[in-house]
């Protein structure tokens, strides 16, 4: 009879005889960047993986999410091991797509190659006759919740109603017969060593801001005109002098941009856009700081007399690491790497739509190293291929046989002593409360000659 010990150095062999293929499969995906919900050729690439393992890939979920599923010969927990096909716009990035932008300078592609090299593992050793359950291979798309303007479009087409890739699979159902999740975040900062659990991520919501001004020629009648620029640029300013009144403990951080800022330079700009997140520890400091932002954005539609149109949209819930989960999965790192090589990290200011699962079931969002550079920067890249690729791919694997070993015995514990903050429904309506698009006029009216009026 198998032991887990054998069942485990048999998942490292078969990973280790695969690892120039997992290293090939990273590399192919850096070459080849898709932005979210477009990620037709990665997703196209996962498909025949899964195919060749002999899994039946599910595919086009949420517009471009594969999922596969290795059942074990005992029921058990549902573990849900994922990774995200997504690049962003990183223009200057040397791998950068020409035509879109898009890079992956986040480790993305790393992840899915993780993910990939974590089936052929267990899948090639039969490893799920020992094991209780299933393992759902989940790449998901959309992490990086970007290209808003073109995602708000899809929405209101009625392709997608959220707008982050594992929001939109759990509206879809896709996570509903799972039970926990995991998966591994690539990192470049020095302080994680090779390997690394947080406890908290912020979370975020997403703001689209509309100034509507008045056209006029801008040298010949500047007078007539109303400068939605120079209100946004205002409204910027107001933002840039809130900051001061957020509180250091809960990680606030708004940093807006301009993707429109007018059509032809001798034309007073009448329409400029600005998309922002308001990113926090808590939601209830996101709320509070987005209530800020709001009323610094209408001051510059106060000062110039324009008008501001302010959509809120929902972002992602803060992330919260399980620490059963995340226990496991150091043991497992650890004895693949070293103690040595091993850190405990505290909270992180940046954002993940894994937040959004960690409010409905037990989650853990690790991070391991092989990658130099700055996350969302033109120097990121991929320095270790097998610290980047193939470790990823044996601590899913390794972590996967510990939680479900013994008919999942160690999974159905991690699930009775955890509560999930939400249930599917709980989120969902929280969610959906959080969209409001909110019309400010900073004209004078007849009936309110010192400020505006505002609408919904």
């Amino acid at each position: 009879m198998r032991t887990k010990e054998h069942v485990k150095r048999e998942i490292l062999a078969a990973i280790d005889r695969r690892a120039e293929q997992i290293v090939s499969l990273g590399e192919q995906i850096r070459r080849n960047p898709e932005l979210g919900f477009k990620e037709v050729k990665t997703a196209r690439l996962v498909e025949e993986t899964f195919a060749g393992l002999g899994l039946a890939p599910k595919t086009g979920l949420a517009l471009t999410g594969v999922r596969a599923e290795a059942r074990g010969t005992k029921d058990g927990p549902t573990l849900a091991l994922l990774g995200e096909l997504d690049g962003l716009v990183v223009g200057d990035h040397p791998l950068a797509d020409p035509a879109t932008g898009a890079a992956h300078a986040c480790g993305h592609n790393a992840q899915i190659a993780g993910l990939l090299g974590a089936a052929m593992g267990l899948v090639g050793v039969k490893a799920m006759e020992a094991l209780a359950g299933r393992i759902v291979f989940f790449a998901v798309p959309a992490e990086e919740y970007g290209d808003v303007e073109w995602r708000v479009d899809q929405a209101r087409q009625g392709k997608l109603e959220f707008l982050g890739g594992k929001p939109e699979l759990l509206r879809l159902g896709h996570f509903d017969d799972v039970d926990l999740a995991m998966m591994i975040h690539t990192t470049a900062r020095p302080e994680d060593r090779k390997a690394a659990v947080g406890v908290s991520n912020n979370g975020c919501i997403v703001k689209t801001v509309r100034y509507l001004g008045r056209a006029a020629h801008a040298g010949g009648a500047p007078h007539r005109g109303i400068n939605a620029l120079y209100a946004a640029t205002i409204g910027l300013q107001a933002i840039n002098a809130i900051r001061e009144t957020f509180r250091d403990e809960d990680t606030i951080r708004v940093h807006p941009i301009i993707t429109h800022g007018g059509s032809q330079v001798n034309v007073i700009p009448a329409l400029v856009r600005l998309e922002t997140y308001v990113r926090g520890k808590t939601v209830e400091a996101i709320l509070a700081a987005n209530v800020k932002v709001d009323r610094a954005l209408k001051a510059g539609a106060l000062a110039l007399g324009a008008k501001v149109e302010i959509e809120t949209l929902p972002g992602y819930l803060p992330l919260f690491n399980n620490e059963a989960l995340a226990k496991v999965f150091r043991e497992n790192a650890i004895s693949l790497l070293g103690e040595e090589h091993f850190a405990s990290a505290g909270h992180r200011a940046g954002s993940t739509d894994m937040g959004d699962l960690s409010h409905v079931m037990p989650v853990v969002h690790p991070y391991m190293g092989g990658a130099a550079g700055g996350h969302h920067g033109a120097d990121f890249a991929i320095a270790d291929p097998l610290l980047a690729y193939v470790a990823p791919a044996k601590a899913l694997a390794l972590t996967a046989v510990d939680l479900l070993w013994d008919g999942g015995a160690l999974a159905r514990e991690v699930l009775r002593s955890s509560k999930p903050k939400m249930t599917k429904e709980e989120y969902l309506a929280f969610q959906r409360g959080l969209h409001r698009k909110d019309l400010f006029d900073g004209a004078p009216h007849p009936a309110s000659p010192h400020g505006g009026e505002e609408k919904r």
